[in-house]
């Protein structure tokens, strides 16, 4: 027989003997398994005693075996077992890790702690990576954090393994030594800013933790001005805090040194008065319009300046009416200067905004409003909300057919946009003042699923206004007395709604809707500057155990008025506390800690 054949031949008959062997080992791998899943120990480790010297198996038999073996306290086999293992794979860290697994299992803490420092200070700087992760998946984390800094040391690089080490410490929420290493990070390469901020804002989570990073982020910026990413670090960090205006000061003092044409300030600015911290965005504004007079946002910075300022004078109580005459005049001025363009638009509709509201000329309003809606290319979203503003206007005037009109023809026209369903909004909050709340909720169930979070929020707050107080009421008889009312607040008609809602209030004796009507009495209370009867009409909220929804909206009114109207600091800062401590998952714990925080002299005013 040819020589080729023959091993062909004897090839066939070894693979024909060894695959019964192969078969019945599986077979008693799998009963090792059976056993050991049910804790019969014993049993698990007379098969894995068997199988462990066939190669084949090894991989799959010896972490088996060796739980096996702890599992019986039978640490002197396991000891054998791991040793024996090393000679064979020296290079394998895993196996290494086990011999002090093993030593710990056995209650020798000393020898184990000795045995991993060992294996750390005879790796070499390319088996750092392989250590750590060994360390890692036995859940030995701080040996991980040695395993990476022994490496950094070695490898004589003050930034090696950075991102594990940032990992590392995000996992075990080591907050100080995770604001060293990202800002280590940043140092070493200011295009991680992005990976930095994602990681921060994954771990911080608490005052203190804050705290500490801004501390150390001052010292850098002071140390190192020209790392723009540790700026950007400190001002995203004042934004988490919602302190708008230590970022904007920021912002402004990077923009002065680089002369960076005011981007990052015009970004502060709209958030500033997003966030209604008016006089920040006046002064982001300010600065625009001062230090880039010919540059591409002035006009912008022009509009939004003045903007700010109206919804600082609006939002304060009572509104100064000499303020509103300034306002309409610096739009005026605004007009005269570049001219009643496409661009200025938006200064018409505000201009008829306060006219309308504010000095009750509603005609001037109506025709500055005209004017923007037959201005010749001007931007369709611009002409939609100023013929918003005209169906409130129309409104106000008793003529709600109009209105729906204006709010349709939006709605047709923006269909499927935040500007259409706001307009689908103002015909559902039409149809709620006339009482037909059917049609109301019709339109609010769809703006529910919006896409401007604003609006969708706006929607469910009104449709569980109705809900909640028309369930019980088959009549719906108060609600609709409410909303009336509801109309006459929005027509300015302060003092006719205030008579109402104390009328109510003595016909409807326990009703769902009473927090609601003291909350609008506050509110009443406080735009005509009757500042305590406004606390007066909010304690009767915050005092109810009954009350739930509205207490945490009743306790941060309350203390907001004490602290700006009343300035009775020490009560604003205990009241906001009480909202801290009482109502954890209110919208308003962000705002209400920032002000805590100002009060108790943690921060700048």
């Amino acid at each position: 027989m040819p020589a080729k054949l023959l091993f062909s031949f004897v090839l066939t008959l070894l693979l024909l003997v060894a695959a019964p062997v192969a078969m019945a080992q599986n077979q008693e791998l799998e009963l090792a398994r059976e056993y050991l899943m049910k804790g019969d120990y014993q049993k698990a480790e007379g098969i894995y005693s068997k199988l462990i010297d066939e190669p084949r198996l090894f991989a799959v038999v010896y972490p088996d075996y060796l739980k096996t073996l702890l599992a019986q306290r039978n640490y002197k086999e396991a000891e054998k077992l791991v040793k024996k293992t090393i000679k064979r794979n020296p290079d394998i860290s895993n196996y290494a890790i086990d011999l002090g697994i093993v030593y710990d299992a056995a209650g020798d803490k000393a020898a184990a702690e000795k045995h991993f420092d060992k294996i750390i200070s005879q790796m070499t700087a390319d088996q750092t990576v392989a250590v750590a992760s060994a360390f890692i998946q036995n859940e030995l984390f701080d040996y991980a954090e040695k395993t990476y800094l022994r490496g950094r040391a070695l490898s004589k690089n003050p930034y090696e393994f950075n991102r594990p080490l940032i990992a590392l410490y995000t996992y075990r929420q080591k907050n100080e030594s995770l604001v060293g290493e990202a800002l280590n990070l940043l140092q070493e390469n200011e295009q991680e800013l992005p990976y930095v901020q994602n990681m921060l804002q994954n771990s911080l989570r608490d005052e203190k933790a804050f705290d500490a990073l801004e501390k150390e982020l001052i010292v850098r910026v002071q140390q190192q001005p020209d790392n723009l990413s540790f700026n950007e670090l400190l001002i995203w960090l004042y934004i988490q805090r919602r302190d708008f205006y230590s970022a904007l000061m920021q912002a402004r003092s990077v923009d002065k040194r680089t002369r960076s044409g005011g981007t990052r300030v015009m970004e502060l600015g709209a958030i500033s008065a997003k966030n209604k911290d008016y006089q920040g965005a006046i002064e982001a504004f300010e600065y625009m319009v001062k230090e880039y007079p010919g540059g591409p946002y002035y006009l912008l910075a022009r509009q939004r300046l003045i903007n700010a300022r109206e919804e600082q004078v609006e939002n304060t109580f009572p509104v100064d009416l000499a303020k509103i005459r300034a306002l309409i005049a610096d739009y005026d001025a605004l007009l005269k200067e570049v001219g009643r363009t496409p661009q200025t638009v938006e200064a018409l509709q505000h201009m008829a905004d306060l006219y309308a509201f504010h000095l009750d000329e509603k005609d001037k309003a109506i025709a500055l409003l005209q004017e923007a809606i037959n201005m010749p290319r001007a931007n369709p979203d611009m002409v939609a909300e100023s013929k918003l503003t005209l169906g409130d206007i129309y409104l106000l005037k008793g003529e709600p057919w109009e209105s729906t009109l204006l709010y349709s023809q939006v709605e047709k026209s923006h269909k499927e946009t935040p500007i259409g369903h706001e307009a689908k909004l103002r015909n559902a909050r039409l149809n709620y003042y006339k009482g037909d709340f059917e049609l109301a909720q019709a339109h609010l169930d769809i703006l529910k699923l919006a896409t401007s979070r604003e609006i969708a929020n706006d929607a469910m707050d009104l449709s569980l206004l109705i809900t909640d107080n028309t369930g019980l009421d088959t009549s719906t008889t108060a609600m609709k007395e409410y909303a009336a009312i509801d109309l006459l607040i929005f027509q300015n008609k302060l003092e006719e709604a205030q008579k109402k809602l104390d009328g109510m209030l003595q016909k409807y004796p326990g009703h769902s809707l009473t927090d609601e009507i003291y909350f609008q009495k506050a509110s009443i209370y406080e735009r005509t500057g009757d500042f305590q009867q406004a606390v007066a009409s909010l304690e009767k909220i915050v005092g109810n155990p009954q009350v739930d929804i509205l207490s945490d909206d009743a306790l941060y009114k309350m203390a907001f008025i004490y602290e700006e109207n009343l300035k009775d600091t020490q009560k604003a800062q205990q009241l906001y506390n009480e909202l801290l401590v009482k109502h954890q998952g209110s919208i308003y714990v962000a705002e209400a800690r920032k002000r805590f925080r100002k009060l108790r002299g943690d921060v700048a005013n």
